[in-house]
C-alpha cells in the first residue's frame, strides 16, 4: 500500500471518529513530510534508520509507513477500517443515499484542518457530486474569518483545481451581524454560488432582539441556507451551550418567503435543529439542507447523522436541497 495515502486514510477515520485533533494532525504531517520523496527513497529511508529520526515521524507513523513500504495494509489503518465498517448512523439509510451532496464545510482557510483540494479529494471519495466550501467570514476572527481580499484569492484558488469526480461550489458561512446584516460585501457575495447565514455571537440575546436579526439575515438577498439556526451545544469538547431563544413561527414563515432553505447541521455537537423545530420547520413549508459543517474530511461523513434524524422527523427527499441534482441545486441557488 503507498505509504502517504495510508497515513491521510488513517487520519479520516480518526476524523470521523472525532479523535483529539492532534492526534489526527500526528499522521496528516507524516504524509506531508514524505509525500515530496519518492517510493524508493522513502524505503531506503526506512531500511536504513533515517526515516526514524525524522522530525515530526513518531513510532505509531514510522510502523504505519514500513508497513505500508513492505506491501501490506497496515495494522493499525486495518483496525480502524474494522471499526468504522458500520455507517456513523444507520437510521435514515434510504434518505442518505440520495444526498448528492453538502453546502457547508471549512478548510484551513478559516478554521478547518486541511487545504481546500485535500477536502475535495476526501468528497469525491465519498461519491459526493458537490461540496460547498464556506470558510467563515471576516468578523469571527477566533476562526480565522476571511476578509474580502483572502476570499478573492480563495476563488482564484478553486477555480484553478482539479477536483476531479466533484463539483466546488465557491462559499461563504457568513456571520448575521447584530443589526440583521450579512458580514461581507454585496459585490462579493454576489461571486459566490452558496450563502449560508450564521449567528455566532451574543446567542444569549433575548426573543425579540435575536429574532430581529436572523429575520434581517434570512431576507437578506443572497442568503440561501440558514446555519446551525439555534447555536446549541449538547455534547463534546466545548460543553454544552442552551439553544437560542427567538420566535421560530416568523423565522420560519421568513425562510418560506425568501426561499432560504434551514440546514439541518449533521455535528454530533449541534444536531441543529432540535427535533420539535424541524417538525415546525416542516409544518411551515420550509425548504432543508443536510450538511456536515466539516472541518477535516472525515467529518464530511457525519451526513449519515443529518440523514439519520432528518427520516426520523418525517423529512421528505424532495424538501432537501442536497438531494437535488447539481442543475436544479444551482438554478434555485441563483434564484
Amino acid at each position: 500500500m503507498e505509504p502517504v495515502a495510508a497515513l491521510n486514510e488513517i487520519a479520516f477515520w480518526l476524523e470521523r471518529e472525532l479523535a483529539p485533533s492532534f492526534k489526527v494532525q500526528a499522521f496528516r504531517k507524516a504524509a506531508a513530510i514524505i509525500a515530496p520523496l519518492g517510493a524508493d527513497e522513502v524505503a531506503a529511508r526506512v531500511a536504513d534508520g533515517r526515516l526514524k529520526r525524522t522530525k515530526g515521524i513518531g513510532d505509531r507513523t514510522f510502523q504505519v509507513i514500513s508497513q505500508a513500504v513492505d506491501g501490506e495494509v497496515p495494522a493499525y489503518l486495518a483496525d480502524l477500517r474494522e471499526r468504522n465498517a458500520e455507517p456513523l448512523d444507520a437510521g435514515g439509510a434510504e434518505l442518505r443515499a440520495q444526498l448528492r451532496g453538502d453546502l457547508h464545510s471549512h478548510t484551513e482557510w478559516s478554521d478547518g484542518t486541511v487545504p481546500i483540494e485535500v477536502m475535495a479529494a476526501a468528497a469525491a471519495t465519498l461519491g459526493r457530486e458537490y461540496q460547498a466550501i464556506t470558510d467563515h467570514s471576516p468578523t469571527l476572527t477566533v476562526a480565522s474569518g476571511l476578509s474580502a481580499e483572502r476570499l478573492e484569492e480563495q476563488l482564484d484558488i478553486i477555480a484553478g483545481l482539479d477536483t476531479g469526480g466533484v463539483t466546488l461550489l465557491t462559499g461563504i458561512e457568513v456571520d448575521i451581524l447584530e443589526d440583521g446584516t450579512l458580514d461581507q460585501t454585496p459585490a462579493l457575495l454576489d461571486r459566490l454560488d452558496v450563502v449560508v447565514a450564521s449567528v455566532h455571537s451574543k446567542l444569549r440575546a433575548d426573543s425579540r432582539t435575536m429574532t430581529a436579526r436572523m429575520l434581517g439575515g434570512i431576507r437578506a438577498p443572497h442568503t440561501n441556507v440558514l446555519g446551525h439556526m439555534t447555536g446549541r451545544l449538547v455534547q463534546g469538547s466545548r460543553g454544552t451551550r442552551p439553544q437560542s431563544e427567538f420566535d421560530a413561527d416568523a423565522v420560519f414563515a421568513a425562510c418560506v418567503e425568501n426561499n432560504v432553505a434551514v440546514e439541518i447541521n449533521s455535528r454530533p455537537e449541534r444536531q441543529d435543529p432540535p427535533d420539535d423545530l424541524i417538525q415546525r420547520a416542516l409544518a411551515a413549508g420550509c425548504l432543508f439542507s443536510i450538511d456536515t459543517d466539516a472541518h477535516a474530511p472525515g467529518q464530511l461523513d457525519f451526513l449519515a447523522y443529518g440523514a439519520a434524524r432528518a427520516a426520523a422527523n418525517g423529512v421528505p427527499a424532495e424538501r432537501i436541497v442536497t438531494t437535488w441534482p447539481l442543475p436544479r441545486l444551482r438554478e434555485w441557488l441563483a434564484n
